[in-house]
């Protein structure tokens, strides 16, 4: 199958590339390669595809670009593109989330539902709909309550993607994802910034106490979860986690 996968030269999106080719998949990724974080990064997780035979890359903004000839030879649409963070999504900058993904999210599912031929289309949400539940394990069935304008954001991304699966048969996964580590994630990332405190031997700093529990989730089960929700039937909401509650401080002393 050919896929397409927007925010290719990301983390997520690279690992998940990356996976798809091993499969026998033809993909074509797209980015925008904002400047949130260095393009280096970002040219460094490109580099293991770039001299892959089937992949191709096409650079393009897509609350912007005409993505009908993006989408014209995909069957597979796996939508890990977004403007990432929690914090820096408060004030002025909620307008540059909104955009790129809110506008973009309904941009690529109107594209898909206009082009007739996806078989999926897989959106990479984040457990931040959630905010601070007080019932964990967290179930998908669990009350939405995000706190941060970030989660919102994601939050309405999903609810776009219900509206398209509901009104016009666009099959749709939501996939939340529980904070997502391993090589190539981005330098505002916790363990990136606490091996690299370390190895410059300066303090490393945490928010709070530390007692703050996260459910870490390596990157590759990650892409498996991306992999599955392709091949099989199911649509609606899945939570993708590590399975496990693991404070700060613990994750430190690892």
């Amino acid at each position: 199958m050919r896929c397409l996968v927007t925010g290719v030269a990301g983390f997520i999106g690279a690992h998940l590339a990356e996976r798809l080719i091993e499969l026998g998949h033809e993909v074509l990724g797209v980015d925008r390669f904002t400047d949130y974080y260095g393009r280096e990064i970002k040219e460094g997780n490109l580099a293991r595809l770039l001299g892959e035979p089937r992949f191709s890359l096409s650079t393009a903004d897509l609350a912007t670009a005409d993505l009908r000839p993006l989408l014209s030879t995909c069957e597979v649409v796996f939508h890990q593109a977004a403007q990432a963070g929690v914090r820096p999504s408060w004030g002025q900058s909620f307008e540059g989330y909104l955009r790129d993904n809110v506008l973009a999210t309904q941009r690529l599912l109107e594209a898909a539902r206009a082009h007739g031929q996806v078989r999926k289309l897989v959106y990479a949400s984040s457990s931040s709909v959630y905010g601070d539940a007080d019932d964990v394990p967290m179930h998908e069935s669990s009350r939405t309550a995000p706190h941060s304008p970030y989660g919102v954001t994601k939050l309405a991304a999903e609810n776009l993607c219900e509206l398209y699966r509901r009104n016009f048969g666009l099959p749709t996964v939501s996939l939340r994802y529980f904070t997502v580590y391993g090589p190539g994630q981005r330098p505002d990332m916790a363990f990136h910034r606490f091996i690299a405190a370390v190895l410059q031997g300066e303090t490393v700093r945490v928010h709070g106490d530390g007692e703050q529990t996260r459910d870490f989730t390596y990157v590759s089960d990650v892409v498996q979860a991306n992999v599955e929700a392709m091949e099989g039937g199911a649509v609606g909401v899945f939570n993708i986690g590590g399975g496990s509650r693991v404070s700060l401080n613990e994750a430190l002393r690892l």
